[in-house]
């Protein structure tokens, strides 16, 4: 059986990169913690069946908060007063025909835990940019669709991080 054989020199090295990666306060994806009083969230105003809706409950199971029916059984209180999506016109060809699109997604949310305000309404948004070709209608139609969805999924997690550093605002401000 052939094994690979690191030289010791190696095997240093390796040693001193994944303490390097350690130190710097690296960590893995969705390995963030939310602040405790997030374990029971309720979602409020947030459309059902919207792309950052889906994204953004998932950020937070994958963290470990439960997605509650009511307010009355939740600890911490999520409201998303917007959730929009669109696409402009960047660019046309001299026969005034699109070439170029920019997909956007827009969130607004504030964060209410035990009754206390952690975060005030801030707002996100996410842009890309693709060409279109009139060609291939089928294609972009599905190239736009992805756009939402990633932008979506970068925006739950932009939120997510928020929500991580987050405490509440009486105790962030400066004591005088």
């Amino acid at each position: 059986m052939n094994r690979l054989r690191i030289k010791p020199l190696g095997r240093i090295a390796l040693l001193a990169a994944l303490a390097a990666l350690a130190a710097c306060g690296f960590r893995l994806e969705g390995a963030g913690a939310l602040p405790s009083a997030m374990a029971r969230t309720y979602l409020e105003g947030a459309e059902l069946h919207s792309e950052f809706r889906n994204e953004l409950v998932e950020a937070l199971r994958l963290r470990g908060s439960t997605i509650v029916d009511s307010p009355l059984e939740a600890d911490a209180v999520l409201r998303i007063t917007e959730d929009s999506t669109g696409q402009r016109v960047l660019s046309v060809t001299a026969r005034n025909i699109p070439r170029e699109y920019e997909v956007f997604y827009a969130v607004t949310f504030s964060l209410d835990v035990e009754g206390e305000r952690w975060i005030n309404g801030q707002t996100l948004v996410a842009t890309r940019s693709y060409t279109y070709d009139e060609r291939q209608v089928l294609g972009k139609a599905a190239e736009e669709a992805l756009l939402r969805r990633t932008l979506a999924a970068d925006l739950a997690r932009q939120v997510v991080r928020r929500i991580e550093a987050a405490r509440p605002m009486a105790a962030a401000a400066p004591q005088a």
